[in-house]
């Protein structure tokens, strides 16, 4: 990949991808299209990582989960497409302002970035809601998984009245936000307060004047990633490492 921008991170991190032979995990089936098998490769952090860094690796297709640092590595697929919202650019379409105007009673506070009994109550919710038994239900697992960033971290708490029904962790990187995982209460699924999410953190960056909110991989043709389609003016990754705009019709 070409480095996107010339200064000292990306030098730091084209420097450690030439020297590092990263590890690759086995092989599975992939958990967003069930005919496909995946793998990714990378590394574990038990240190801080500045904020600036990490950008840079997000630039090469990198994300994290936790500590550990990754990007997809599979043996016959690509379809794992990083995408971003450049913050001056959005807009919103006719059915995200229906689901902002679906939320209008949601109040949206800047969380205090550490656990609770009430967010790991509501985890736990969302994990019984939503996915398989595949992911931890232990409480040492939601710290570690959500509460131990390597980076610059903060958290957004959706409310109804002094009830908590989601929370969206994001890193905060210079002018880049990224956003890390939503959990809600499954009650209020109708709500679709993952996309209400993206919108309100997308706001708060055109707030506090932050160019790029950072959405993780875009997956064609999986379910849990087609909302991201939705976001007409965002832009992807290529296969030459440069972001371009991403031209798929919301009606996909």
């Amino acid at each position: 990949m070409k480095p996107l921008r010339i200064n000292n991170s990306d030098a730091i991190v084209e420097g450690f991808l030439a020297e590092s032979s990263l590890p690759v995990s086995e092989v599975e089936t992939c958990p967003y299209l069930s005919d496909q098998q995946a793998s990714s490769e990378g590394f574990f952090v038990d240190t801080e990582m500045d904020g600036d860094i990490y950008r840079a690796f997000m630039d090469r297709g990198f994300r994290r989960s936790g500590r550990v640092f990754y990007r997809p590595a599979c043996p016959s697929c690509v379809s794992c497409i990083p995408l971003r919202v450049p913050v001056a650019r959005f807009e919103p379409s006719k059915s995200m302002r229906r689901i902002w105007r679906k939320n209008c009673d949601v109040t949206v506070v800047e969380g205090d970035y550490k656990p609770s009994k009430a967010k790991y109550d509501l985890f736990v919710r969302y994990l019984e809601g939503q996915h398989d038994e595949t992911m931890s239900r232990e409480k040492d697992s939601f710290k570690d998984f959500l509460y131990s960033a390597p980076v610059p971290a903060k958290e957004f708490c959706y409310k109804l009245g002094e009830r908590l029904i989601g929370v969206s962790i994001a890193d905060d990187l210079p002018n880049a936000l990224s956003s890390v995982y939503m959990y809600f209460d499954p009650a209020e699924s109708a709500r679709s307060l993952g996309t209400f999410s993206v919108m309100a953190e997308i706001e708060h960056c055109r707030r506090v004047g932050i160019a790029y909110y950072y959405l993780g991989y875009y997956v064609p043709g999986s379910k849990t990633m087609s909302y991201k389609a939705r976001f007409a003016q965002a832009e992807i990754l290529n296969s030459d490492g440069e972001w371009v705009a991403f031209d798929r019709d919301e009606s996909e």
